[in-house]
């Protein structure tokens, strides 16, 4: 379709918030570094998922807070008529049914994990985000979609578990802040996720449980560990960069426009993150692959906005 009051292309991509696509892939790359064998065509199927099933939450969580949004953000799609509110419950339902179809292609394995990650994108757009437990929601969420990876390549999703926590604790960081963009936050939730942050740097120091062979396929060389630890050590330092310097101006001042800015900084900082973990778990190729996704992010958020 075409055209501002029929939902344009622009409106689409405003909706779907597409730049935030690029810290997609990355969740399913880091969970299948943590497990044996390599990734392979099934591992695409699950990225396809993935894909799907976070923009059909886009979509559903702009549906939801259709009435909100005219009062805090009458310039979203919805609210502002370029997209009907029918054309955007329809696209988040067809989205989740293309992502669990996807997932099923990917192998059985997968959709199990796939269809949980469904359910609790609908619950925190439907429900849970209005409540104190939406962050959780969230955070396990992208902790689920970082299982994913693991289930697809070997069917199993313990080894993953320490990388999903750290993801999930970056997201569970990011999302509190977001409660209060419009209105502007606290001192003090910024400064907590500031110090999640410190200690998530932390963590990317210590190795995966879930490493494997050294000689994986996945690695740059049969060296792939030892070049995986200066590569992690920079990821790491990007991570807290990205992540630390927004966090640090929301605390000092919790304005909406820095407070949206820090929650900005936080999605863009996920993908050094999914890297660095990816590399920890020793697949520096995963980690390089899902690294050069930034620069492509920052770049398409310069002309639609994330948040």
């Amino acid at each position: 379709m075409t055209g501002e009051g029929r939902g344009g292309v622009s409106a689409w991509a405003e909706l779907l918030r597409l730049p935030a696509l690029f810290t997609v892939p990355g969740d399913v790359l880091a969970g299948a570094a943590t497990v044996p064998g390599r990734p392979g065509p099934h591992t695409l199927w699950a990225i396809a998922s993935s894909l799907c099933l976070y923009e059909a939450g886009m979509a559903l969580n702009d549906w939801a807070d259709r009435a909100e949004d005219a009062a805090e953000r009458p310039h979203r799609p919805v609210p502002s008529g370029r997209i009907r509110p029918t054309a955007a419950l329809t696209a988040a339902g067809a989205l989740t049914a293309t992502g669990l179809a996807l997932a099923a292609r990917a192998g059985r394995p997968a959709l199990t994990v796939a269809a949980p990650l469904a359910a609790t994108v609908w619950a925190y757009d439907l429900g849970l985000k209005r409540t104190p437990a939406g962050p959780a929601a969230m955070a396990t969420a992208r902790a689920l979609d970082l299982l994913l990876g693991a289930a697809t390549v070997s069917g199993r999703v313990r080894p993953a578990l320490s990388s999903a926590a750290l993801l999930g604790t970056h997201t569970l960081a990011v999302t509190t802040v977001s409660r209060h963009e419009t209105q502007g936050g606290s001192p003090l939730t910024a400064l907590t996720a500031l110090a999640a942050t410190g200690a998530l740097v932390l963590g990317l120091g210590r190795r995966s449980s879930g490493v494997q062979v050294p000689l994986d396929a996945r690695q740059l060389s049969a060296y792939g560990h030892e070049v995986a630890h200066p590569l992690r050590a920079a990821l790491a330092v990007a991570y807290a960069a990205t992540a630390g310097r927004p966090y640090l101006h929301a605390a000092l001042n919790p304005s909406p426009p820095l407070t949206q800015k820090a929650v900005g900084g936080g999605i863009r900082a996920t993908i050094p993150l999914q890297a660095a973990l990816s590399a920890r778990a020793g697949a520096p190729v995963g980690a390089l692959i899902t690294a050069a996704l930034a620069p492509l992010a920052a770049r398409f958020a310069k002309k639609v906005s994330v948040t």
